[in-house]
């Protein structure tokens, strides 16, 4: 197209940018999700050993779809060797985990992750863990997440109804 006019070009321009801009921007029924640190809701873990505490940003980890929690350890605490069924995706946010592999808790056999590393583990590979110090991940993936004890007399949950 060419253009007599500049004045009549620059409003085209113009326009052809506003148009373009709005259909960019998001649909007023879709609301931004922000979590606080200072606002979180920590929640006790009962398939975890006692201690460990989960934060809920976005989704539902127990559902299809896309998730994102936070959880914090306390000084000390360790879980035994168990898989999920998707992918762990993990990024650790304070403090330092520890994760191994295999279906034997071995602390020597594990490596350290400090503040800031991230790590993505396929689903069904065996692991454990433990911090320390309290230590604070944010885990994200595909639902539904879940925990497999290798050992099932390891798993909190067990005699509870």
């Amino acid at each position: 197209m060419k253009c007599y006019s500049k004045m009549l070009c620059f409003l085209l321009g113009i326009g052809l940018l506003v148009s373009t801009h709005a259909a960019q921007e998001p649909s007023k029924d879709h609301a931004i999700d922000v979590s606080i640190p200072s606002e979180l809701q920590w929640n006790d873990v009962p398939s975890l050993p006692p201690g460990a505490k989960m934060a809920v940003l976005q989704g539902d980890p127990m559902k299809p779809g896309t998730f994102t929690m936070r959880m914090r350890f306390p000084k000390n605490w360790q879980v035994p060797p168990h898989t999920h069924p998707v992918d762990e995706n993990v990024t650790v946010l304070s403090g330092t985990l520890h994760i191994g592999h295999g279906d034997r808790f071995d602390k020597s056999a594990a490596k350290a992750f400090s503040t800031g590393t991230y790590y993505s583990m396929p689903a069904n590979m065996v692991h454990f863990g433990y911090v320390d110090e309290e230590t604070v991940i944010q885990v994200h993936g595909q639902g539904p997440w879940g925990i497999k004890y290798i050992n099932p007399a390891d798993d909190p949950r067990q005699g509870k109804s």
